[in-house]
């Protein structure tokens, strides 16, 4: 039987869409999503002062919380109730995901389980994501109710802060359920979808902001057309290092059965420069969020002497510093060999090969065959890596050594690799589901007269 949620999310396939095909559908259901994450993003925590809230949060809008307001479309700055967005979600993938590497019994589960392991490592993030949410949606709730003019003097601070944490994981963990949903029944990666949404809804505003500085003078207009320039070459080389891929010929070998020749058929085996996706940049960024987040909410003063190092280390964690670039850089090329390794298995794809009669020409079957395969992606995941890591550094040299404008940050590097990147993927899964419906219209309209008389 159905679960409440799972009603809930087909009953969102409603009026218009009930007569329209199987894309018409997921598209309409995919768009009421997006519609539901951004009204959300405009509804404040009960007990909150949100135009105080804001004075507050310019002072910060340069630092991480900056990037962290970007992901979550604004809902930061106003402290709405998906303030914590799907950061807690990625979190723990990143930690389920490490675990299934090292841990014995969960690295049977990826490798052994199938789709019934699967769904536990899923289950396990969904659980994990609970505990980060309430960890997260915690510090935040104690930081509010220890500043003064946020919280309105009228509520008790212990209510503030069970309501907050309530409201905040409850808004995490509707994401979750919402980007799963869009998975399954829209199209695209839904958690990737979400943060798309919030990246576009940041665009239009920073290049208004860009605009009224081009206006008071802060900038030249030459400069505001070289930083355009700069985001479209940005997004062709994306468009052209996302649809870049290096092919292996396999050749299958000639059979024969009874009087006839069958096989000898040739193929490819296309291996993305970038087999990781936008997954590096994302995991990177919530990784380091998450220090200056709790600091943030932790009075340097209260820490004992011997972590008096600790704000300053922090401190180096911010956007523009050299700390900053250094760790955001070695994240970046650490997830996308470790991600690589997750989604491609040389082994696996060697295996497969030999079961079905296909080799490498040159290549014995097997092992061999393996190795030749680690030693291409892993050639080709160094040029894939040095990529990404260059889009999503370039913008933060351009504000640290070249005095660009913060909203800089919103035009390229993570936040166009992320939107350029979901685009694509959402209209490669678009195009197969015309390609489906048409390969099915073809089977309809074919008379197939064998049984006629």
């Amino acid at each position: 039987m159905a679960s409440a949620a799972e009603q809930l999310a087909a009953n969102l396939n409603f009026g218009a869409f009930q007569k329209a095909t199987e894309l018409h559908k997921r598209i309409g259901f995919t768009l009421i999503a997006m519609v539901v994450y951004r009204l959300g993003t405009y509804i404040p925590i009960p007990g909150i002062d949100p135009v105080q809230f804001a004075r507050a949060f310019e002072g910060q809008s340069g630092g991480v919380l900056g990037m962290f307001n970007m992901f979550s479309g604004g809902a930061v700055e106003r402290m709405a109730i998906f303030a914590l967005n799907v950061m807690p979600y990625i979190s723990a993938s990143i930690i389920v995901q490490l675990l299934g590497t090292v841990y014995p019994p969960w690295e049977k589960l990826r490798k052994e389980g199938g789709e019934a392991g699967r769904k536990t490592l899923n289950q396990y993030t969904r659980y994990l994501t609970v505990v980060l949410a309430f960890v997260q949606a915690t510090g935040i709730a104690f930081g509010l109710v220890r500043s003064e003019g946020l919280v309105d003097p009228n509520i008790a601070p212990m209510f503030f802060i069970v309501s907050t944490v309530v409201t905040l994981m409850g808004g995490t963990l509707f994401l979750m359920w919402l980007g799963e949903q869009i998975t399954s029944r829209g199209v695209g990666n839904g958690i990737s979808l979400l943060i798309f949404a919030g990246i576009v809804a940041v665009l239009p505003r920073s290049i208004w902001q860009l605009l009224q500085q081009v206006q008071v003078g802060a900038i030249a207009a030459w400069q505001l057309f070289a930083l355009l320039f700069l985001a479209v070459s940005v997004i062709l080389a994306i468009v052209f290092m996302e649809r870049a891929q290096r092919r292996l010929l396999i050749q299958y070998p000639k059979q024969q059965r009874g009087n006839r020749m069958v096989g000898g058929e040739s193929s490819f085996l296309p291996l993305k420069i970038n087999t990781s996706g936008v997954i590096p940049p994302i995991f990177a960024s919530s990784l380091l969020l998450l220090p200056a987040t709790v600091m943030g909410f932790v009075a340097a003063a209260n820490l004992p002497d011997w972590l008096g190092w600790l704000p300053t280390v922090v401190g180096q964690l911010q956007h523009g510093q050299p700390l900053f670039m250094v760790f955001y850089g070695g994240l970046i090329i650490f997830f996308c060999f470790f991600y690589t390794s997750v989604v491609f298995n040389p082994d696996d794809t060697a295996e497969n090969l030999r079961k079905y009669g296909g080799f490498l020409p040159g290549i014995r079957p097997g092992k061999r065959t393996a190795e030749y395969l680690d030693y291409v992606l892993t050639r080709l995941t160094v040029i894939g890596a040095a990529y990404i890591a260059a889009v999503c550094l370039l913008p933060e040299f351009l504000i640290s050594f070249m005095g660009a404008p913060e909203s800089t940050r919103a035009l390229g590097g993570t936040s166009i690799l992320i939107v350029v990147s979901v685009t694509m993927d959402t209209v490669a899964q678009i195009q197969s589901h015309l390609l489906a419906h048409q390969y099915e219209g073809l089977i309809k309209k074919s008379k197939l007269r064998g049984g006629r008389k």
